[in-house]
């Protein structure tokens, strides 16, 4: 799978649908914005969202080059598949669901390594050194 591979395609190839076969991409792609949601939530993607309507959009336009976002794929994977064909026991439903809580575990570590911010407000002072604004109350 490359980076610029469509998103649609590569997920319905993992679910085991054709590109060819699009009787379920409506749904596929609900599921596959409501994966770009939370992975919103987790800070992946742009501030106001990422989504799709079409085979057209690749993972290069949600992920970029960097390849340490390549768990990305595979979180919205399983969030599709987990919604679009679940499966059929509480052990196997136990899996997936423990499988996408490490992928969420993980990428927001990633983004709190590389992107976080500290939301301490910084302390401003005039010239004079008088406190201006401190952040708190």
């Amino acid at each position: 799978m490359t980076l610029n591979q469509s998103i649609l395609t590569s997920v319905k190839g993992a679910l085991g649908v054709t590109e060819a076969d699009v009787s379920f991409d409506q749904e596929i792609l609900m599921h596959i914005n409501t994966a770009f949601a939370t992975l919103n939530e987790l800070g992946v993607g742009p501030d106001e969202g990422f989504a799709i309507e079409d085979k057209t959009v690749t993972w290069d336009a949600l992920l970029g080059t960097d390849k340490r976002k390549n768990n990305v794929k595979t979180y919205t994977f399983l969030r599709v598949k987990f919604l679009f064909d679940p499966p059929a026991t509480s052990f196997g439903i136990t899996a997936v669901e423990k499988q996408i809580e490490q992928f969420e575990w993980r990428i927001n570590t990633y983004r709190e390594m590389t992107g976080w911010t500290d939301p301490t407000p910084p302390i401003i002072l005039d010239d004079q050194d008088v406190l201006i604004d401190g952040g708190g109350a």
